[in-house]
């Protein structure tokens, strides 16, 4: 197995092979550009094929145009969003209530970069980070074909693999901004108008946004419509040497089906056994990695199909739970005494608990022992419920032992799906936004939703269009998933009034025109432009710095 200790090594060495060929001119000899550990590699082939894209300059325009419209909404609710931030931190220092310091605002996870972020699958968010920076860069290239202004060259970016593309436009042209013969920077008469450049930078923007549009409509539409739960319930144990286990039903497996009947919750499964007579041998339906078998099964017992605890599917990541070592696979029995054998019976005590409360979890552990763990809540990821925060994923009902050696419990499924296939209608208010922009990180309880892999794909199959190609559906939904909210998000974040942002330099243009009407002087407004941009800059860096260092100021590093 490859640790990451190796491709930490790996990636160092790689690091040093570039300063080494970069500090002996090797580099530059074949046009190859290293910034830090990122290559930049050019070419001018291709940009023949700019030149056609750019032919329908009327549409071209139109869809800039849109675009520095869209980045102007993005602009005022971004920097609404960081002021926002901003005041609820310095608020909660003031009443001494920041946030524990975890994943949710380490600074690693500020960026997204898989494999940096621990948040964004490394497979899925290459696949979406490559998408999401070569439609940004290609777009301001065709616009600065269709604008005609020199792109000087195409290319990769490459950090030991390929994570991206790029246009690079003449600046000289685009912003006025040139070298003399001795290499000193000299302001020349801009060839590209105000105008002109909003398009050029705007486009990128525009393209990640159509980008994320498109990847949206395909994976709530054609591809989770060809994806469906196979069933709700989930071995969740297997007692060793009953007849469960020598029939080789394994831990993990979804229960479709016993005889006749279609299985979706647990219940209908002790509901069964319980009408089964002692000795009856019934048929149990259930599947590893979407393939049914079918195993025969002796009912020995009818007295052990009660409920012991609620299964804790999964951890969400940076959560108290986490963080006091509760693992995936403990069945949790109560909180401070109070028995939560149901999930209704765990929600209804967490009702009562707010941030910060200090409480006892008391938890069956993998090796069947009982534990109690002592741990602090913490502050519901999506910031707005002041209720306690635990950070377990759990099914809808609680575990069940069933009479043929198995422990059986549930994953909500159906309703899962539902809910996503219903995100879309949820968008004409907040709530709905506020779900789509967390999705991957927060889901909908806390949990995140990276995709359909691991344990969530257990429960799922594909279905009409979707049944011949297999898996190749999921990986078409999560590539799809992580291709559109990574694309958002990035056109979102280039939005922001900050140089060297698109959105800056955006800002700053349009800012110098605005003033220039007052004060009537091409130099003053240019420097009083340029003054009031960088002020922006600096105070959208400093909000996050407060952002990532404010929870670590507070309660320690």
């Amino acid at each position: 197995m490859v640790t990451t200790n190796i491709i930490l090594a790996i990636f160092l060495v790689y690091w040093a092979a570039v300063a080494y060929l970069n500090k002996k001119g090797v580099l530059e000899k074949y046009n190859i550009s290293a910034y830090g550990p990122i290559l930049m590699i050019r070419t001018v082939r291709g940009l023949a094929l700019l030149d056609k894209l750019a032919k329908p300059r009327r549409y071209w325009r139109v869809f800039a145009n849109t675009g520095i419209v869209l980045m102007f909404i993005g602009m005022f609710a971004m920097l609404f969003i960081v002021i926002l931030s901003d005041i609820a931190l310095i608020a909660s220092l003031t009443e001494n209530a920041m946030p524990q310091p975890g994943k949710f605002n380490e600074a690693r996870n500020v960026f997204l970069i898989p494999g940096v972020n621990e948040f964004i699958p490394l497979t899925w968010g290459i696949i979406a980070l490559i998408v999401t920076l070569v439609v940004h860069e290609f777009a301001h290239a065709i616009l600065a074909r269709v604008e005609d202004i020199r792109v000087k060259s195409m290319g990769i970016l490459v950090a030991l693999v390929p994570i991206g593309g790029f246009a690079e436009p003449d600046e000289e042209q685009l912003f006025g901004e040139g070298k003399d013969e001795f290499g000193s920077p000299v302001i020349n008469e801009k060839k590209a108008t105000r105008n002109q450049r909003a398009r050029i930078l705007a486009a990128g923007v525009m393209s990640n946004f159509a980008v994320a549009l498109i990847a949206f409509v395909l994976f709530f539409g054609p591809v989770l419509g060809a994806v469906a739960p196979m069933s709700d319930t989930m071995v969740v144990d297997v007692k060793e040497d009953s007849v469960a286990d020598m029939a080789g039903i394994e831990k993990g497996m979804v229960i479709t089906g016993i005889d006749d009947q279609e299985i979706r919750y647990a219940s209908d499964v002790v509901a069964y056994l319980n009408k089964t007579e002692i000795g009856s041998t019934v048929t149990l339906k259930a599947a590893k990695d979407r393939k049914v078998r079918e195993y025969e099964l002796k009912v020995t017992d009818k007295q052990d199909t009660g409920d012991f605890g609620i299964y804790i599917n999964d951890i969400v990541d940076g959560s108290p739970a986490e963080r006091s070592n509760l693992e995936k696979g403990m069945f949790l029995l109560s909180i401070n005494n109070v028995t939560t054998q149901t999930p209704k019976e765990f929600v209804n005590f967490m009702n009562t608990t707010t941030a910060g409360q200090e409480v006892e979890i008391e938890v069956k552990t993998t090796e069947g022992e009982n534990k109690i763990y002592t741990l602090t809540l913490g502050q519901h990821p999506d910031g707005t419920s002041e209720k306690g925060f635990l950070g377990v994923y759990y099914g809808t009902d609680g575990v069940k032992n069933i009479p043929v050696g198995l422990s059986i419990g549930e994953y909500p499924a159906h309703e899962y799906l539902d809910m996503l296939k219903g995100l879309p209608s949820m968008l004409t208010g907040v709530a709905g936004w506020v779900i789509m922009l967390g999705l991957p990180i927060i889901g909908f309880a806390g949990e995140g939703f990276p995709g359909f892999s691991g344990t969530l794909a257990q429960f799922y199959e594909p279905v009409g269009w979707g049944e011949p190609l297999g898996v190749g559906v999921f990986w078409i939904a999560n590539s799809l998933l992580w291709i559109g909210w990574l694309n958002f998000y990035v056109g979102l974040f280039n939005c922001l009034p900050a140089v060297p942002l698109d959105g800056g330099h955006v800002f700053r243009d349009y800012l110098q025109s605005f003033l220039k009407r007052f004060t009537g002087d091409e130099i003053k407004s240019t420097t009083l432009a340029g003054t009031i941009a960088g002020t922006f800059t600096i105070f959208i860096i400093l909000s996050f710095v407060l952002m990532i260092f404010g929870p670590y100021i507070v309660h320690g590093f």
